[in-house]
């Protein structure tokens, strides 16, 4: 099974890079942040709980999110591998992450880090906003804050799978298919 973490702060392309890999190795995707925005729009009591702190710009504490994505894993019936978007995001996500797959007889096979300088990081929130109407990309504040809270909180995870000979930085400036070039290449190998 191929399992990838796609790793990177906000706007560095992990959605757009990850529905590229999906459909050339046959990944489920999970995108904590697709599945706690379907909370949110449905206002479920998930989605009210991730409102509290998404909304500051604040990562969900990791016991909700852990439960969270390991009902996405259970519900799917033999998966080719997954992806990881936007998760683990803690180092205690990252252990959670591994036990939790080591009793599907499995483990994570690389992490990818999409690296990107802090401005062009800026640069592509704030178009996203105009073209998607994300209200989390809108005001530079929750941007700086959230990437803040990447730098802090999220970044260190890098240095778990490092530990683990499983993290590859890959250069997350250029085109969208030079980018998935290095994405690809990194994947194969590791396969």
């Amino acid at each position: 099974m191929l399992n990838i973490v796609l790793f990177g702060p906000p706007g560095a392309g992990k959605g757009t890079q990850s529905e590229r890999l999906i459909e050339r190795y046959g990944l489920i995707h999970l995108s904590t942040g697709d599945i706690f925005r379907y909370h949110l729009k449905n206002e479920t009591e998930l989605g009210k709980l991730a409102r509290t702190f998404m909304d500051q710009g604040h990562l969900v504490p990791d016991e909700v999110t852990i439960n969270m994505l390991k009902d996405e894993v259970l519900k799917q019936t033999d998966p080719k591998g997954f992806i990881f978007d936007g998760f683990p995001r803690t180092n205690p996500q990252a252990h959670a992450l591994d036990t939790l797959l080591k009793e599907l007889n499995t483990s994570i096979t690389v992490m990818l880090g999409l690296e990107v300088e802090e401005e062009e990081l800026k640069a592509r929130l704030t178009n996203r906003a105009l073209s998607s109407g994300r209200a989390d990309d809108t005001d530079p504040e929750i941007i700086a804050n959230r990437i803040a809270v990447y730098n802090r909180e999220t970044a260190p995870v890098k240095e778990f799978y490092a530990a683990q000979n499983k993290y590859i930085a890959i250069d997350g400036i250029g085109t969208i298919d030079s980018i998935t070039e290095r994405l690809y290449s990194a994947i194969d190998s590791k396969k």
